[in-house]
């Protein structure tokens, strides 16, 4: 079994019988009394974000998770469909499940992480940041500079990105897909 000392972010624990990942954790120590440590977790399964507190060295419950490429297909109406590039499995996962769904292209590489207990996928993860194609933006007003003005653009996924006034339509930009953030121009190869 492992202990408050094994704690870490990322770390999947087991509480009172449903899955949580780490986000933040730290230790609270007082003169008078023992140390305590406290987690910031979010639900695997609804994504609800609790925070608790153990005493130091009490007794937690982490689950094994093994981390196994995957390759985006399609969407329909039963849900996202990924293939196990190893053995060319399919499965079909919901949307709570992804971290970001509307950044997924065909064909993309995601790490789904799989519970080593039950065989059953937990959430999949997209590269922190792709490169996308500007379907749509307002062309920028030349001059407007002086400032970090930005736009709506919508790129190749159908999500939304705000960009800076110089991007324009047709061009590839990086975006982090965690924040939703405009990161770079990038230059074709």
């Amino acid at each position: 079994m492992a202990t408050t000392a094994d704690m870490s972010r990322g770390l999947i624990i087991k509480v009172d019988g449903i899955l949580y990942s780490v986000v933040e954790f730290g230790q609270n120590k007082t003169a008078r009394a023992a140390a305590k440590v406290w987690a910031k977790l979010k639900g695997l399964d609804n994504g609800r974000t609790i925070e608790l507190t153990w005493n130091s060295g009490e007794t937690i419950y982490p689950v094994r998770v093994e981390k196994k490429p995957y390759q985006f297909l399609y969407k329909d109406e039963g849900g996202y469909n990924f293939m196990d590039t190893e053995n060319f499995e399919q499965i079909v996962l919901a949307d709570t499940m992804i971290d970001a769904p509307q950044f997924l292209k065909d064909g993309q590489e995601v790490v789904v992480s799989i519970n080593t207990e039950t065989d059953l996928p937990m959430s999949v993860e997209l590269p922190d940041k792709i490169v996308v194609l500007v379907t749509y933006s307002e062309p920028g007003v030349k001059g407007d500079t002086a400032t970090r003005t930005l736009k709506a653009a919508t790129v190749e996924t159908g999500a939304t990105v705000m960009v800076p006034l110089f991007v324009n339509e047709g061009e590839l930009i990086r975006v982090n897909t965690k924040t939703g953030d405009y990161v770079e121009r990038v230059k074709e190869a």
